[in-house]
């Protein structure tokens, strides 16, 4: 029999950070918000509550009265469900996996359900697949941070894959469609935290079991993504080949045609073959673009990143204008998110290109502020380009 070898309430705690995509300092930090100004004042430095967090996910202390009701503000639970809680067991999976606690989206039966199955993947059905398809859809959100994106998806891909290999043939196909899409979501996240080597080996793991699953629409969704993660504008003809090739998978048209269409002329723009580009981009305009229909995966890609694709495209073909006219349409009212603070980096690329200055520095602050803020490395390699034009502005206005 399985156990752990520290209080079930430690593992609930660590578990209930994890799912909320905190560090051990960002739980102190938390923690500290939620104190009274009184009580703030008497609380250590963060180095302190972050060594006290740790202390108490290890077992080797129990918070006193005080902090624990901290913990419980942070957490937006009561006492008893932190300290006592669900059943052990669910506590128990949830810890050795590493996968997100999320008891607001599933009844302790659900959970006992799952945890069985994760036990002896011959008991995995439609309701395991649902259990997880729902964390998934959780997580497939902008406004997360990358890198904690990252720590809460790998394990859900550990744990498919090892449901898929052992499962039945009724349900195996549709694991592996999840473990794919899971990987796809983790490749993404590497590229926008700026790790692009870790965001292509986890193509290559999205590639492979989509492969598995037999599904050619989820091998077209991979392949084009993967073109879009060739943006270093080394090597423009793996861009267009892979473009091309997710093409070759898809059936009658589709919002991933689009998609296709302007990674391809990307390519084509960072090759300098003008023409080719504006062709693709006209083609990818008579493609449906709706993203909210039947797509392979409800995760395939965030809205709007059409238009996105279409001002890097103009950007790299010296017509800042035209991007600024994209760009500006789709950013006012634009949630702060990761995807947000990276157009806001090109629209300050567009600006600088465009000699506007002044709208170009302010613009770029604004970009560096959210990158910061939502993780976005992505975005700050962007301004990077820029950063002599940004320099020499800011100092000017």
């Amino acid at each position: 029999m399985i156990t752990i070898d520290i209080p079930i309430w430690s593992a609930r705690l660590r578990a209930h950070r994890r799912a909320r995509m905190w560090s051990r300092q960002e739980l102190g930090q938390q923690m500290a918000e939620a104190a009274d100004e009184e009580t703030r004042d008497r609380l250590p430095a963060q180095e302190g509550l972050t060594w006290m967090v740790h202390s108490w996910e290890t077992g080797e202390r129990r918070p006193d009265e005080r902090y624990a009701e901290l913990l419980c503000r942070a957490l937006d639970m009561d006492e008893a469900g932190l300290f006592s809680g669900e059943a052990a067991g669910t506590t128990l999976w949830h810890h050795l996996t590493g996968i997100p606690l999320l008891p607001e989206l599933f009844s302790p039966e659900d959970e006992e359900r799952t945890g069985r199955a994760i036990e002896n993947p011959r008991r995995a059905d439609d309701q395991t697949v649902a259990y997880f398809e729902a964390v998934l859809r959780t997580y497939a959100r902008t406004d997360l941070r990358p890198a904690g994106l990252i720590n809460a998806l790998a394990p859900i891909f550990d744990t498919l894959e090892g449901l898929h290999r052992d499962a039945r043939s009724s349900v195996r196909q549709t694991l592996l469609r999840l473990s794919s899409q899971d990987a796809e979501l983790i490749s993404r996240m590497h590229h926008e935290a700026g790790d692009l080597k870790e965001a292509l080996a986890w193509s290559d793991r999205a590639l492979l079991a989509a492969h598995q699953a037999g599904d050619e629409q989820l091998v077209a969704s991979t392949l084009a993504h993967r073109a879009g993660l060739q943006d270093t504008r080394s090597n423009p003809e793996q861009v267009i080949d892979l473009a091309v090739a997710a093409r070759r998978h898809l059936g009658p048209p589709t919002p991933l045609d689009t998609m296709a269409y302007r990674h391809e002329a990307h390519g084509h723009a960072m090759a300098g073959a003008e023409d080719m580009c504006h062709r693709r981009l006209e083609e990818s305009a008579e493609s449906p673009v709706d993203m909210t229909g039947d797509t392979p995966s409800a995760f395939d890609y965030p809205l709007g990143l059409h238009h996105t694709l279409a001002a890097g495209c103009l950007i790299t073909l010296h017509h800042p204008d035209d991007a600024i006219e994209i760009l500006e349409h789709d950013l006012p009212g634009a949630p702060p998110t990761y995807m947000t603070a990276y157009n806001l980096a090109c629209l300050a690329h567009a600006y600088a290109d465009a000699h506007e200055g002044e709208r170009s520095a302010s613009v770029a602050h604004e970009a560096f502020a959210m990158s910061r803020r939502t993780g976005a490395t992505r975005a700050l390699r962007e301004l990077h380009l820029i950063r002599d034009d940004i320099s020499r502005w800011s100092h000017q206005y």
